[in-house]
């Protein structure tokens, strides 16, 4: 896949998911406490999208999200929605650094597939229809690569006679679920993405052994081939981007390291662009990204510069230093910044408030003029 005119990503962008307003808090809560039909929740989902996505069109982002406001989980809500995956307690709580999650999780129920009644498509169709021309609807999905983690994939020979067999299914299963949301008007599409993370966690730890490292390396060589089967053959102006992402709930996160040992990885991975965290020294230095990019000159590297984990505004001077630190190992024509994730991967959110939330954005907007004349 290309994009040859290079416009997305965009030079200031929005990873995804946003902070859930309190009347879309108490609309779910209602909803499940049987207080409120679907429809009356439906209702007060869709006014609070049209308010966020109105206020991402007068910052002047030129792609918004919905913020995620029709799910919980950043993940798990649209794994559940493919054919062959099913919900159940996973009884353990995400390791987050400082907090818990709860336990829901996904498995394999039957042969993984597209599904053409898949929730997220109404959703998008919504999203789609309240963007004013010139706005890009952008739609975020996890990346084929969250099946094979936390325990999701554990019964795949249930129903498969081989891994490379359920491998394939999996990338079919995406590829057509992208081409679906192409057809309904998606032009930008986000692969969300935390198992690269987790994988550099394990990766870098000094005490692997050499039989887990052969295994994580060739899940990390699994992750490029789903990947790059899911985004063949598919329109040439549709962007696919990803986010790899090092955990995002209540301003917590789950894995640090250097994104080095997974970078030769990163580098084979069709994208259009990448949405890298850089915005705290767990995320190691800028050295990596010459081999992320991997010398495609139409290919974007998004780096996250701007925490959304914390309300405190970062220096825009201290910005545009490390862009030109990062310009040193990539062309800056082909980067781009952003904050480092979205401000609510899950519906507990981030611990700041809307208002902070806007102002990150429009921080990293205005960084991305001063630095791109024709951001």
């Amino acid at each position: 896949m290309t994009n040859s005119t290079l416009t997305k990503p965009f030079r200031y962008d929005v990873v995804g998911s946003l902070l859930r307003p309190q009347a879309l808090k108490q609309a779910h809560a209602q909803l499940a406490a049987g207080a409120i039909t679907a429809d009356q929740a439906l209702t007060i989902q869709q006014l609070e999208i049209k308010r966020i996505v109105d206020e991402q069109v007068k910052l002047g982002l030129h792609a918004v999200t919905d913020g995620e406001f029709s799910r919980s989980w950043w993940h798990l809500d649209f794994l559940w929605g493919l054919t062959g995956v099913g919900k159940y307690d996973y009884h353990q709580s995400y390791k987050f650094k400082g907090d818990h999650t709860r336990t829901d999780n996904a498995e394999l129920v039957g042969k993984v597939a597209f599904n053409p009644d898949h929730p997220f498509f109404k959703a998008f169709s919504y999203l789609q229809s309240i963007v004013p021309d010139g706005v890009l609807a952008k739609q975020t999905i996890p990346s084929p690569t969250m099946l094979f983690r936390d325990n999701r994939s554990d019964n795949w020979a249930k129903f498969y006679d081989s891994w490379e067999a359920y491998l394939t299914d999996l990338a079919a299963a995406y590829h057509d679920t992208i081409q679906h949301f192409y057809d309904l008007g998606c032009r930008y599409l986000q692969l969300d993405d935390t198992t690269w993370a987790f994988l550099i966690s394990k990766l870098n730890d000094p005490k692997l052994s050499d039989s887990d490292r052969q295994h994580f390396e060739q899940l990390s060589q699994d992750g490029v081939t789903v990947i790059n089967a899911a985004l063949a053959d598919l329109p040439t102006d549709l962007t696919v981007t990803t986010h790899i992402c090092r955990g995002n709930f209540k301003s917590t996160y789950l894995f640090s390291g250097s994104y080095d040992v997974v970078a030769k990885y990163l580098g084979q991975l069709n994208y259009d662009g990448l949405f890298l965290e850089y915005d705290n020294e767990r995320d190691g230095n800028f050295d990596a990204l010459a081999q992320i990019w991997n010398h495609d000159t139409h290919k974007r590297l998004v780096l996250g510069l701007v925490t959304s984990k914390f309300p405190e505004l970062e220096n825009s001077e201290d910005l545009k230093a490390r862009l030109q630190t990062a310009a040193t190992k990539v062309p800056l024509e082909n980067l781009a910044l952003s904050t480092q994730c979205g401000f609510a991967s899950t519906e507990e959110g981030n611990q700041l408030t809307e208002a902070d939330q806007w102002e990150k954005l429009q921080l990293v907007i205005d960084t991305a003029k001063s630095v791109w004349s024709e951001a």
